[in-house]
């Protein structure tokens, strides 16, 4: 039996315990990660914790309904075994009227097709060496990363997080002018707990003339590498820095895990960018539902 649970009345450490030992477990479902970047969250929990399925919701026109937040790169179904995950969305569907949610590489919903929109992600297997996955870089790849060496361009890990944040606002926020101050500052909140967390690692690349032209925040969980958030500098981006950037956290992260994410992207320029280091692409599902009168529809076009 499924039960919806506020957030305020959620027993985390059984909660917790679910995201840890789940088949589908990641970053982004513990209960510390999405009291930060989540505005409101509650849980579709099945029997005693042993599936649970976050709702991250947000409340526009006196309706309630089901929204990524920002920083979150897939969240889901999480069970400690096999379920059947249809039975959650016909629960969500029932809570809310309008949904719009990503989830995992590892759920599936097969009566749900018509509400599917598939999201893709590009992730290396760094079970080879280095010198083998460098081998396997496409050959402008290679030549960025000679480039950036010959420019004598500097990798500092454990930047300060300010100077990342700011880069990436500067630059890939200015294309994105959808994201907010409000969510620059959760992110800065996300890092900082991540450091201290030990789940976490910046990294920047510097020219030279000590001028920051790029930098990343990397989330580890278990033998999993994910890039959350990296930028360039667009005025300074000739130098091989975006890749330097990405080979030098292959270098090291190599040799402790398996799996290197790049975060994903549906973009094709942005894919093949990540599919240039040697990457595969993976599919997961992305639920659009909306059974909103027509008037809420119209209200929220014009809001």
């Amino acid at each position: 039996m499924i039960q919806y649970v506020k957030r305020k009345d959620l027993d985390v450490l059984k909660y917790d315990a679910c995201i840890e030992k789940s088949l589908q477990s990641n970053i982004y479902g513990y209960s510390w990660y999405l009291d930060i970047v989540c505005d409101n969250w509650d849980v579709l929990v099945l029997e005693d914790y042993c599936a649970v399925m976050p709702v991250p919701w947000k409340k526009k026109l006196f309706i309630k309904y089901v929204s990524p937040p920002f920083w979150l790169i897939q969240l889901g179904v999480y069970s400690v075994e096999v379920v059947d995950e249809n039975e959650f969305l016909i629960e969500l569907f029932d809570d809310f009227k309008f949904v719009e949610t990503r989830t995992n590489i590892h759920n599936a919903f097969s009566m749900f097709k018509a509400y599917e929109k598939e999201s893709y992600l590009q992730v290396l297997s760094l079970e080879d060496d280095y010198e083998v996955l460098f081998s396997n870089y496409r050959k402008d790849r290679r030549k960025d990363v000679s480039k950036a060496k010959k420019l004598d361009l500097i990798e500092k890990w454990n930047d300060d997080s300010k100077v990342l944040i700011e880069l990436f606002k500067n630059n890939v926020g200015k294309r994105t002018p959808y994201i907010q101050e409000v969510d620059y500052n959760k992110l800065q909140k996300l890092i900082t707990v991540c450091l201290e967390k030990r789940v976490g690692e910046i990294l920047s690349i510097y020219d030279k003339e000590n001028n920051l032209v790029a930098s990343g925040f990397f989330l580890k969980h278990k033998k999993t590498i994910t890039i959350l958030v990296s930028s360039t500098d667009f005025k300074n981006r000739k130098n091989g820095a975006n890749t330097f950037l990405i080979d030098r956290a292959i270098y090291k992260f190599e040799k402790n895990f398996n799996v290197f994410n790049f975060g994903g992207s549906s973009l094709q320029t942005i894919a093949k960018y990540f599919l240039s280091f040697g990457a595969l692409t993976l599919k997961y599902p992305q639920i659009k539902y909306n059974k909103l009168p027509w008037f809420i529809k119209l209200l929220r076009k014009m809001s």
